[in-house]
């Protein structure tokens, strides 16, 4: 499964056989979320309140790029890292 970001203990990570609605996965410890790329909500699991806070707002900062990597795993081509925040 393609890591695209690392920061604050998180993992952000795109799954090449995940359902849809797209999403990605923000693992961070033994906590896992999974977040809508669409409406940037979270749609399983959960994470702490305040990585949760972070990793909704570095996915509404890389919303464009979360698309186009969901596209390029779903199409089994290769997946650039993204940026983390600033």
């Amino acid at each position: 499964m393609p890591e695209l970001c690392r920061f604050l203990g998180v993992v952000i990570q795109l799954h090449p056989r995940d359902h849809a609605p797209p999403h990605f996965h923000a693992v961070y410890g033994d906590t896992e979320a999974l977040i809508d790329i669409t409406h940037i909500t979270v749609i399983g699991g959960r994470l702490p309140p305040r990585i949760e806070r972070e990793v909704l707002a570095w996915a509404h900062a890389r919303q464009p790029e979360l698309r186009e990597a969901w596209n390029r795993v779903r199409r089994r081509e290769p997946v650039e890292k993204i940026a983390p925040p600033d």
